[in-house]
């Protein structure tokens, strides 16, 4: 296990940037590692928005004006005290750095349950997870009727199945960890499992997800391909325009997340539609293992659209499968993963560089402490949330090895140097190729240490399908 535990003192974890909306409901669970309890407060916050000094909660409303807003965020506990910087930007921009949380799919499919979310953001919170930025706990597929008399009441607003017997509840127990909670459907008449979608009920749709207390919609093509089997652009923009423009009328910020599998180039037009993210691939339990591990295949994809990247709008590979999770072609019950530790770590440092959603979709209750050690490294998770948004250019890919480089907003540069071999080989990348010169200071992000100085390449020995991280600063 490569990443150090959290030392007993308070340290911060939250991005430097935070995007809302102008009069919105306001909900933000500060992240924060360090031994319980902390004290929390805030320098700076608006009128109308709150911290609970214990939990680090902040609550309430934003202003109705759009305007950036500094704050400085301090904790302190019995080992010491900390601060950081913090700005809140009111205005259209949602998720200014990637969403971070959990989404029940790879492991329970069409077993969830209003018990299965609840005991995960009871996890989120148990396992320190929360306190390295993740925070939305997001139901998939499978909380619907099939279609018929049972899908919707008489005014034609969504119903659950008897599995979720009150979605404002089951938010408000997520809301009231301080976390926020995700929903699905598609826009077809079906749903992936032919459960009812949202296809002619978009508006009350949007409207209920709202009232209910969702904070992020994953809309799936999957349904829609029997009203439009071969779309154009056009037509693939044409359902998540109207969906996106839905939920920006609604009166609480809720993101979309638009599962189309990439068709029609939809980096190009997602943030237009109103989307912050976008899958750009299939699904990545579906993709088949060659000589390398499916994800990859899935990564090298997605990893060339680094020029459609930036704050408030994401490429989205799909979700990190590490622990324990179900096979997406039986949707069976979950198992360990076959990953090797050094596979785990490059999947994670891929997702970090790439500026990708960092949602997890293993087994909450089957956290192990090396599932959460690669989760969980406050300096990795840095490299993904940085305020740039920049995602990392590849550099070199080859059939043995592959160079990203992603840029920080403190001019240090981020650096993952991948083998993809099944023999151990040592990967460099030169300043040239960097486009770097003079001495860099370096520091290993998973090892959290620094390292001596160097001034012409970085290179290190790397294990078979693994990978050495760096950051290069001044």
């Amino acid at each position: 296990m490569l990443t150090p535990k959290p030392g007993p003192a308070p340290k911060i974890n939250s991005p430097k940037v935070y995007g809302a909306r102008p009069g919105m409901p306001f909900l933000y669970r500060i992240p924060c590692t360090g031994e319980r309890p902390i004290r929390f407060s805030a320098k700076g916050l608006p009128p109308g928005i709150t911290l609970d000094p214990g939990s680090g909660v902040l609550s309430g409303r934003t202003p109705p004006n759009p305007r950036v807003i500094p704050i400085r965020l301090e904790a302190r506990n019995r080992h010491g005290k900390t601060s950081k910087p913090f700005q809140l930007h009111v205005g259209e921009t949602l998720a200014l750095t990637p969403p971070m949380g959990w989404n029940h799919w790879y492991t329970h499919y069409c077993r969830v349950t209003d018990a299965t979310i609840r005991k995960a953001a009871d996890a989120m919170i148990a396992s320190g997870m929360a306190d390295f930025g993740y925070e939305f706990v997001s139901i998939d597929d499978c909380w619907m009727p099939p279609p018929g008399p049972r899908a919707r009441d008489a005014t034609g607003r969504p119903l659950t199945n008897d599995k979720f017997p009150d979605m404002r509840a089951l938010t408000g127990y997520i809301h009231g960890k301080g976390l926020k909670a995700g929903v699905y459907t598609s826009p077809g008449p079906t749903t992936c499992q032919k459960l009812e979608g949202a296809w002619q009920h978009e508006a009350i749709d949007a409207q209920t997800f709202a009232e209910w207390g969702f904070d992020l919609l994953k809309y799936d093509w999957c349904g829609y391909r029997t009203i439009v089997p071969k779309p154009d652009v056009a037509g693939s923009r044409k359902p998540y325009e109207l969906m996106g423009g839905l939920l920006r009328r609604q009166s609480r910020d809720i993101q979309l997340n638009l599962c189309q599998y990439g068709v029609n180039e939809v980096w190009k037009w997602g943030a237009d539609v109103g989307g912050q993210s976008w899958r750009t691939t299939g699904d990545l339990g579906l993709a088949r293992d060659t000589s390398l591990p499916g994800f990859y295949s899935i990564a090298f994809k997605n990893m060339v659209l680094h020029d459609y990247a930036k704050p408030g709008q994401w490429n989205d590979p799909d979700y990190i499968l590490i622990g324990w999770y179900g096979s997406a072609f039986k949707q069976a019950e979950a198992t360990p993963s076959s990953l090797s530790p050094d596979e785990t770590y490059s999947y994670m440092s891929l997702w970090s560089l790439m500026a990708a959603p960092l949602f997890f979709s293993g087994d909450m209750e089957r956290l192990d402490d090396f599932t959460l050690n690669v989760l969980c490294n406050a300096e990795i998770i840095a490299i993904n949330q940085d305020p740039l948004g920049i995602q990392a250019r590849v550099i070199r890919h080859t059939a043995t090895e592959l160079v990203l480089a992603k840029p920080l907003e403190n001019g240090a540069l981020a650096v993952g140097l991948f083998n993809l071999d099944r023999e151990p080989r040592v990967v460099s990348a030169s300043w040239q190729e960097l486009g770097l010169t003079g001495k860099r200071k370096l520091r290993d992000p998973w090892r959290q240490v620094n390292l001596p100085k160097m001034d012409r390449s970085v290179a290190a020995s790397v294990a078979p399908h693994g990978v050495a991280m760096f950051v290069l600063a001044h």
